[in-house]
């Protein structure tokens, strides 16, 4: 079995990512995790624009799979989101990227476009290594 079919078998246990939200797993490496969610009117807001609570989850599940894929379980302790601009395609993808692997805590970087290449989201999140 490859990493990636390891890690879509072990974080498909996540249902409300990927049942409720539609994120499927796309790339997976060393503290690193490319994730998509086609858009859908599940997704959107009275606007019409993609919520920001499931711009939010793709993010949070991104860092999910990099942070603890082959690693101690590690959960988020703080994050912040900011909103760049709406999304223009039918598809979001989140790319999760360590910036600092300490023995106890984490931080990691997440963009968000579409696959047009529109900037969306910019997340940061803190994490917690519960074991190590």
């Amino acid at each position: 079995m490859t990493d990636i079919e390891k890690a879509r078998e072990f974080f498909g246990k996540d249902t409300y990512a990927t049942v409720a939200s539609g994120i499927q797993i796309d790339e997976i490496g060393e503290h690193y995790s490319k994730c998509s969610m086609n858009i859908t009117d599940n997704h959107k807001n009275a606007y019409g624009g993609v919520m920001g609570g499931a711009i939010f989850t793709l993010a949070d599940f991104a860092f999910a799979v990099a942070s603890n894929f082959n690693a101690p379980q590690t959960v988020s302790v703080t994050s912040q989101i900011n909103f760049i601009g709406m999304a223009k395609g039918k598809c979001l993808i989140a790319e999760s990227k360590v910036i600092k692997d300490g023995r106890t805590t984490c931080l990691y970087d997440v963009f968000i476009t579409d696959e047009l290449g529109t900037k969306v989201a910019y997340v940061t999140i803190t994490g917690m290594k519960l074991s190590h």
